[in-house]
């Protein structure tokens, strides 16, 4: 039995800086997806014997990202546009945009990735140290949508150890494709 407690979302009349601290259940997704592509895009365009490229590696990232999300947006436009039958409004437009979390969720690996552009660390340990980050974000993630769904810290920390497992297994992918 899951120790639910009472820390379900917030009351809809709540103050509106409050209701803005809670993403939607779509931003999470995108989110989560976001970090699992950053990482599995970091970890295969790191390919061992290859000259290192951090800044090339860190706009792929970025443009798949933006490429993922342009895609997956226009895809909810075409299944409205199936459903209802009408062409394009602002309100699709808005569908295409909302995939923001996704882009959002690259940002910190191209962060590290230009780091090792600027020689702060070399291309490997920016990958190894982006891996790192989107693994603990991952779990971060799943124990803190636990969390507002009322569960509580057990059952929250092992959501989060679910999520987490996606970025273990992308870097022991790693490690054993290297």
């Amino acid at each position: 039995m899951p120790d639910r407690t009472d820390h379900a979302r917030p009351d809809p009349a709540a103050p509106g800086w409050i209701l803005r601290h809670w993403p939607a259940e779509h931003s999470l997704f995108s989110g989560i997806y976001g970090l699992v592509l950053a990482s599995a895009l970091a970890a295969a365009l790191d390919a061992a014997g290859e000259e290192a490229d951090p800044g090339s590696d860190a706009l792929w990232v970025l443009l798949t990202a933006l490429a993922s999300g342009a895609a997956h947006g226009y895809a909810h436009v075409i299944a409205q546009r199936a459903s209802v039958g009408r062409s394009a409004t602002t309100s699709r437009l808005r569908l295409v945009l909302a995939e923001w979390p996704l882009v959002a969720a690259v940002l910190p690996t191209v962060g590290i990735l230009l780091a090792a552009v600027a020689g702060w660390w070399a291309e490997g340990t920016a990958v190894d140290a982006a891996l790192l980050f989107n693994t603990a974000a991952l779990f971060g993630w799943g124990a803190w949508t636990a969390r507002n769904a009322g569960y509580g810290w057990l059952s929250a920390c092992r959501a989060g150890v679910m999520d987490m497992l996606i970025g273990v297994l992308i870097i022991v992918a790693n490690a054993l494709i290297k």
